[in-house]
């Protein structure tokens, strides 16, 4: 943002990190048919652990240098992107825009890619140990802490959300696996963060497609821990669990999906609309089937992304959402793999393109817990090595293939 904003907006981001600490602890979730509690923020943070954790990243590690598939074939896979290249100079800027599908593109494929190549970059140093991956980071994250002071247009959010989601991941494994970060260059990133990030997507987005929402929740908390701030993990975390039943059906929900929880979406016929005109409901329908599977993947990898880091921070969130997300991925990789669409859904037709998404859920549910998950697990198969989205998902089945950790 700019400066005279960021000033006017400084004393009420104090006002909200303390209201977020008296608040996220102790207030239930209290969504529709709620029967769960918000958890509190570990006492103590672990880290490396926005998505992947140090034992993944030594699993990983052991499998790519011993040769081991489908990890060697998704490490190749990432080193011949451009978002490993050591040659790579970042493209910051202070005001990103981004309109509705990036148009305008100022900055907005840049910036969001720039981070990919930070997470890259921090994982090919992890795997290889070489430290000129590591300083490439450092570059990258530098960079645009220097300089980025706000996001703007209609397509500001989720903008946001989606570097958000991806620059955290990269910095957790810098500063805590590499020690050539200086402390000057990770408070200014961590002040980036907080001043230039959260505040965009801190309260969500009630009405919008809900990807939108579930990308900000992601992006929250990574943000939340690697600033180790328990108020606003907890705020991620309760706004997580209002949106997720807006967002995947169970026919345990009742007749109709629930609207987000605080929105005035709460009558039959604008629900069938928010869930573009689908009037049939079934088991892992989302909100999105209708409109087309690429944006539904987007929901579902972010999903799957915050339960993950929920998991390394001590907090098993999957047995919560397990039906949701088994439900959700086996109803959607059926018709990605080809199945004929019934005329009760999305009237006959569906766009596919549900993107390389499923490793982490696949691996946390079928591999880890034992769900079965036929036809997610074809998918799974058919798209290894995942590769990436170019937006906020990249190299999933090098880090979450078949990784007991």
């Amino acid at each position: 943002m700019s400066r005279s904003r960021l000033a006017a907006r400084l004393p009420g981001l104090v006002a909200l990190g303390a209201m977020l600490a008296a608040v996220a602890v102790a207030v239930p979730y209290g969504g529709p048919g709620a029967t769960s509690t918000a958890q509190a923020a570990p006492a103590t943070f672990a880290h490396p652990g926005v998505l992947v954790s140090r034992p993944q990243l030594d699993f990983v590690r052991s499998r790519v240098n011993a040769g081991a598939q489908p990890w060697r074939a998704a490490f190749d896979q990432m080193m011949a992107s451009g978002f490993a290249s050591l040659s790579r100079t970042p493209k910051p800027r202070a005001i990103v825009e981004c309109g509705s599908y990036s148009n305008p593109n100022n900055g907005c494929t840049d910036e969001r890619q720039d981070a990919l190549a930070a997470y890259t970059m921090a994982l090919a140093w992890y795997i290889t140990r070489d430290s000129r991956y590591a300083q490439k980071a450092i570059e990258i994250m530098d960079a645009w802490s220097a300089v980025i002071q706000d996001h703007t247009n209609s397509n500001a959010p989720l903008q946001t959300a989606w570097a958000g989601s991806t620059w955290p991941r990269a910095a957790e494994i810098i500063r805590y696996t590499y020690g050539g970060w200086s402390s000057t260059g990770i408070n200014r990133f961590a002040t980036m963060l907080r001043t230039v990030y959260l505040p965009e997507i801190i309260n969500g987005n009630l009405t919008s497609n809900g990807n939108w929402e579930l990308s900000m929740m992601e992006a929250v908390l990574g943000i939340a821990v690697f600033l180790e701030d328990q108020a606003v993990y907890d705020r991620a975390v309760a706004r997580f669990r209002d949106r997720l039943p807006a967002f995947i059906y169970l026919t345990s929900d009742g007749a109709y999906p629930r609207g987000p929880v605080g929105s005035h979406i709460d009558t039959r016929d604008e629900i069938v609309s928010y869930w573009h005109n689908q009037t049939t409901f079934v088991d892992g329908l989302a909100q999105e089937t209708c409109r087309d599977f690429t944006h539904t993947g987007y929901g579902i990898a972010a999903i799957s992304h915050i339960a993950e880091t929920m998991r390394h921070q001590g907090q098993d969130i999957y047995p919560e959402i397990q039906d949701r997300l088994r439900h959700a991925l086996g109803f959607h990789s059926r018709y990605e793999l080809g199945d004929p669409v019934p005329s009760w859904l999305c009237r006959g037709a569906v766009n596919r393109g549900l993107g390389p998404i499923t490793e982490v859920a696949f691996n946390a549910l079928s591999f880890r817990r034992g769900v079965a998950m036929t036809r997610t697990g074809q998918l799974t198969a058919q798209q290894r090595p995942a590769g990436t989205n170019y937006l906020f998902v990249a190299w999933e089945t090098l880090t979450h293939a078949s990784n007991p950790y």
